[in-house]
């Protein structure tokens, strides 16, 4: 993967994840000045990463939606399921880049979805278990490596690199 596409990856997901409430929208910004450093580049993206953090929290709302669309990428309604699936497969993305332990990414999806997400069941079961377990317990690592690999699985999905002159 080419660092314009890590940069698109990362830029939707800081999307997905601000629109279900899960970063502030300072990071948004940061990942858009990220994406213009790793090679994206629009007029909206510009506009998008110029904001200080004082603007952000006002001005992210009306920002992000033509910064993303103009480089052929979507932000999904926060209610539907494309939505919440685009925020547990950036979650996951986070996980593995060691910014959540594994029993963090659990707890966050069985919090927010429990088990009426399709896509995030496996995820509250496993939750579900780590709440059985006690401190020390020998099958902590093994539940971990589970939760790994269903965060390697979920993490699979990818988005267009390239910009695009219409909205997806």
């Amino acid at each position: 993967m080419t660092s314009i596409e890590a940069a698109a990856i990362a830029l939707q997901d800081h999307a997905a994840l601000w629109n279900v409430g899960e970063i502030s929208a300072s990071e948004v910004v940061d990942s858009a000045c990220d994406a213009l450093v790793a090679g994206l580049d629009t007029p909206s993206l510009r506009i998008l990463a110029a904001c200080t953090r004082a603007e952000a929290d006002c001005d992210v709302h009306d920002l992000l939606l033509p910064a993303l669309a103009e480089l052929g990428l979507a932000l999904h309604p926060v209610g539907g399921e494309a939505g919440q699936e685009a925020a547990v497969r950036a979650l996951a993305r986070r996980m593995l880049a060691g910014e959540l332990k594994p029993w963090e990414l659990t707890f966050r999806i069985h919090r927010r979805y429990g088990h009426e997400l399709p896509l995030t069941e496996r995820l509250a079961e496993l939750d579900d278990e780590y709440g059985m377990l006690e401190d020390g317990d020998e099958a902590i690592a093994h539940v971990d490596a589970e939760v790994t690999a269903e965060a390697r699985r979920l993490a699979t999905h990818t988005v267009p690199a390239e910009p695009t002159n219409t909205p997806s």
